[in-house]
């Protein structure tokens, strides 16, 4: 071999070994973490892949643990810099996240709050503080009324969409045995599943008041709406013509998924468990509105966010992440394998998806949903359930349960943000 030839093969390996190590040098992988859940991983994994096949230099690596392991893995990992770059979590653990310097807000340049306010449905502006956003959802959830078909057709009933006609309905299917013992129930009940969503967020707008002032820093439903919703959701187990009751089966959903429920109202994450169930012949509609047309809805959804742990290169790819996961591809994906709803009008509202019979009621319902803003969820949540106890178990006026129920959560909600 010449002399030429040698350094001719010298300076080319030299030239690979720099592009080699040039490529090597501009890889970056970065972790993703969301709670185990067999529909949530199926569609993450296919967006990862579709994300990879895009941004080659990028690899996403995937971790989920057990919902009731959830938050503490992450509230350890983060501060000792392990553990998740992009991490989901439920909107209402935002304000905790924040405090506990586990996320970073959105660069604006990637994120612009006017172009998300504009794109997005109206409820994801609860995780915006000033001009910033702190996460973004690939899905949203609302609540619809899910219905027996047989036991509808057994009672000689239609689906309802009205208040009134859900009544009458629900106490058209409801079954007694010879001592007078429900064993069937026209409709479910509970506070501890979504009816305190529903009492809170829909029938007191129905009736006429708004729960919260002051951004849900001012509890506000103890009014004369507030107590008609009261009575109104308590009147269901009250008296003969009573169609539902607490308790009943343990789970309001365990009763409907057993053909013992009429009518349920839950959110569109129980799609997939309703599918699932042998058996069980099912529809859905929207939420009854009032006599004169009134409706409401309440919205919850799942997030995603870059945790403080990503810096430097993870942070840009971390970015780019998100841009991706929050994008209308991948909110049809999630919708196509969760059967969680699109967070833009853009994906959700088309006429394929806003007229699925099993998707549309629950999409149609995001144009006029409202989503709490919780400093601590299932605190509230347990206030609501002991308002009704009250009512059930000591035979204390709606009008006075409201009122202790208004005092403790404004006493919760005013040492939450005294010290937060």
């Amino acid at each position: 071999m010449t002399l030429a030839r040698v350094k001719a093969l010298a300076v080319a390996t030299a030239t690979s070994a720099a592009a080699l190590f040039g490529t090597a040098a501009q890889a970056v992988e970065i972790e993703y973490w969301q709670y185990f859940f067999d529909a949530r991983v199926t569609a993450m994994e296919q967006l990862i892949e579709n994300f990879q096949a895009a941004n080659p230099e990028i690899t996403v690596t995937m971790t989920h643990f057990p919902y009731a392991d959830y938050r503490t893995k992450v509230a350890a990992a983060i501060p000792a810099g392990e553990g998740p770059d992009v991490v989901q979590l439920f909107y209402g653990w935002l304000n905790d996240y924040v405090a506990a310097d586990l996320i970073q807000p959105l660069p604006a340049d990637a994120f612009p709050a006017e172009e998300i306010d504009e794109t997005f449905f109206p409820m994801v502006q609860a995780m915006k503080e000033g001009d910033q956003y702190w996460a973004l959802p690939t899905a949203v959830r609302s609540l619809a009324l899910f219905y027996n078909e047989r036991l509808l057709e057994e009672a000689g009933v239609e689906p309802p969409t009205t208040l009134d006609e859900m009544v009458a309905a629900a106490k058209a299917m409801t079954k007694r045995d010879g001592a007078g013992n429900i064993t069937q129930v026209g409709m479910t009940m509970g506070m501890t599943a979504q009816d305190h969503h529903w009492w809170r967020e829909v029938l007191v707008r129905q009736f006429g008041g708004e729960p919260y002032l002051d951004d849900y820093r001012t509890v506000n439903y103890n009014s004369e709406a507030g107590i008609a919703a009261l009575e109104f959701y308590a009147g269901m187990q009250e008296g003969d013509d009573a169609f539902s009751q607490v308790g009943f089966m343990d789970e309001p959903q365990a009763a409907f998924k057993a053909g013992r429920a009429g009518l349920h109202i839950d959110g569109s994450f129980r799609i997939g468990s309703l599918n699932n169930t042998r058996g069980l012949k099912w529809g859905v509609t929207e939420l009854p509105a009032t006599a004169d047309g009134t409706r409401s809805n309440y919205s919850s959804y799942w997030v995603n966010a870059i945790t403080t742990k990503a810096e430097g290169e993870k942070y840009d790819a971390a970015v780019k992440f998100m841009q991706y996961i929050t994008s209308d591809e991948a909110m049809q994906v999630w919708l196509d394998v969760v059967g969680e709803l699109p967070a833009k009008p853009s994906v959700g509202m088309t006429e394929a998806n806003a007229n699925n019979p099993v998707f549309g009621p629950f999409i149609r319902g995001l144009a006029y949903a409202n989503t709490t803003k919780f400093a601590d969820e299932s605190g509230q949540r347990q206030l609501m359930v002991e308002m009704l106890e009250r009512m059930t178990l000591q035979g204390m006026s709606a009008a006075d349960s409201l009122a202790i129920a208004a005092e403790s959560e404004q006493k919760l909600l005013n040492d939450y943000y005294a010290s937060n």
